[in-house]
């Protein structure tokens, strides 16, 4: 199994869906960025604010992470994770 490291803050975690198809967000607010290690196969897309990944019980958390966009493609890329 194939990890990442990022420093992440705060975070949203979507519960699914209301009667109007819209997102159930909850917002996580931290005091500070921790370092975390993010299973690559859990991500379903990464944004320069965000990564985007499943959780159990059909949830997804949006994290934000402090680190810069271009390393963290380049990890991936040197990884092997990451095809252009």
């Amino acid at each position: 199994m194939s990890f990442i490291k990022v420093h992440t803050k705060n975070y949203l975690v979507m519960h699914g869906y209301d009667h109007h198809n819209r997102e159930v967000l909850e917002k996580i607010e931290v005091e500070q960025a921790s370092e975390k290690l993010i299973a690559v196969h859990r991500i379903q897309s990464i944004t320069e604010k965000f990564i985007f990944t499943t959780a159990t019980h059909g949830r997804f958390i949006y994290w934000e992470y402090e680190d810069d966009y271009q390393v963290l493609v380049q990890t991936l890329k040197e990884q092997g994770i990451l095809i252009n």
